[in-house]
């Protein structure tokens, strides 16, 4: 009888997930409003240029389908206006009790590689453009930042930083001058490579800005931050206060030179895994609000919602994290990334996001009428003001 009882204990209410989200929940800053934060990663970065680009690559051999990344490489690619126009349709249309529609702090990487300049280097030298010049090439996003723009100014759509590049230019510069095949295969494609890519052992991922392979990157890695701030206010008129590593991961001395550019709050994990470099990691414990010495205060997010990722009832889900936040009186932190609503390579890919989005939007709102859309500065502001 207790076997039973245990294992339904265990299994049901208090499964490890849920203990989780719990335990995530328990520390730090608290505050009995009902807040809600999107923070939304990847735009203005490159990914698969286009359809045609993905089946030359296949016909040469490339492997794309690996659970959970294949969604990335088949539909993830520049926002085309029309991917804009119908985000923001559905953001300006769902309001709160006070007529307030949610709002994405849009987590942005603001170059790209300048692939024709790179080449004519013979890969020796590296380049980049800003990412409003990348767009002037994809087809459908030839005017999509004055998109950007509008949604700014309807603040429905707030850029923050989340990297120069989501590449690790160290890593993939030496993949290049090596040949390594799959890489210069996507080199000829306009992309840097496509994840998994297994054929780059002995290489950083090259998602992974701010990783290390060698300690001495870091000198690297902080001429990146620093350009790539200064990119950043040049682009929007404004400097960027909140930043969110590419794939989670940088070194916590970097902090410092975030810092000095200008950036009051970071994201990170419960538990950071901390590249030292040499391969080595180590676990750094984490709490909202958590002010390190160098002046930089920690977001952590705790609601996830990526739609296109299949297998999960993503709105129900995300619905329950919300409910956990708000039992322990913290904000909701959701986490969701760009490729969920883009329809430029896979229309079918944008309708669905855009519905599931409406539909948690819209359950947020009956549930708890008084729910306060904010971004993620605003509310790095408003934990440092009490």
């Amino acid at each position: 009888m207790l076997k039973v009882f245990f294992s339904r204990y265990f299994n049901g209410m208090f499964s490890k997930k849920r203990i989780a989200g719990n335990i995530r929940n328990i520390p730090g800053w608290k505050s009995s409003r009902k807040i809600v934060v999107f923070e939304s990663d990847d735009w203005g970065s490159i990914r698969m240029p286009s359809i045609e680009a993905y089946e030359r690559l296949e016909k040469a051999g490339v492997k794309f389908h690996r659970k959970g990344s294949n969604r990335y490489s088949v539909n993830d690619t520049l926002a085309s206006s029309e991917d804009l126009e119908n985000l923001f349709h559905v953001l300006g249309n769902s309001k709160n009790a006070h007529g307030t529609s949610p709002v994405f702090t849009a987590m942005t990487i603001v170059a790209n590689p300048d692939f024709t300049k790179i080449k004519e280097s013979k890969f020796s030298n590296y380049f980049f453009e800003p990412f409003t010049e990348t767009l002037k090439r994809y087809p459908g996003c030839e005017k999509s930042f004055e998109l950007w723009k509008e949604g700014m100014k309807n603040k429905l759509f707030v850029p923050q930083l989340h990297g120069r590049e989501h590449l690790n230019v160290w890593s993939w510069m030496r993949a290049l001058q090596n040949n390594v095949t799959n890489t210069r295969l996507a080199f000829d494609e306009g992309l840097w490579s496509f994840a998994p890519d297994e054929t780059n052992a002995g290489y950083t991922y090259y998602q992974q800005a701010f990783n290390l392979k060698e300690r001495s990157e870091i000198e690297q890695h902080k001429i990146i931050i620093k350009s790539g701030l200064e990119l950043f206010e040049k682009l929007f008129g404004y400097k960027a206060t909140y930043f969110v590593p590419p794939n989670a991961l940088i070194n916590n001395k970097l902090n410092a030179t975030l810092y000095q550019g200008g950036i009051k709050f970071r994201s990170t994990s419960t538990i950071q895994r901390e590249p030292i470099g040499d391969g080595i990691f180590k676990k750094r414990l984490h709490y909202l609000g958590q002010k390190e010495k160098n002046g930089i205060r920690y977001i952590i997010r705790n609601c996830t919602f990526e739609p296109n990722l299949k297998g999960v009832d993503w709105v129900n889900n995300c619905l329950a994290e919300i409910n956990t936040a708000f039992k322990w009186k913290n904000p909701a932190i959701i986490t969701t990334h760009r490729v969920n609503y883009i329809g430029a390579l896979n229309k079918s890919n944008r309708d669905y996001g855009l519905q599931q989005l409406n539909l948690l939007l819209q359950s947020i709102i009956k549930k708890w009428p008084d729910v306060e859309f904010m971004t993620t500065a605003q509310l790095g502001e408003l934990m440092v003001s009490k």
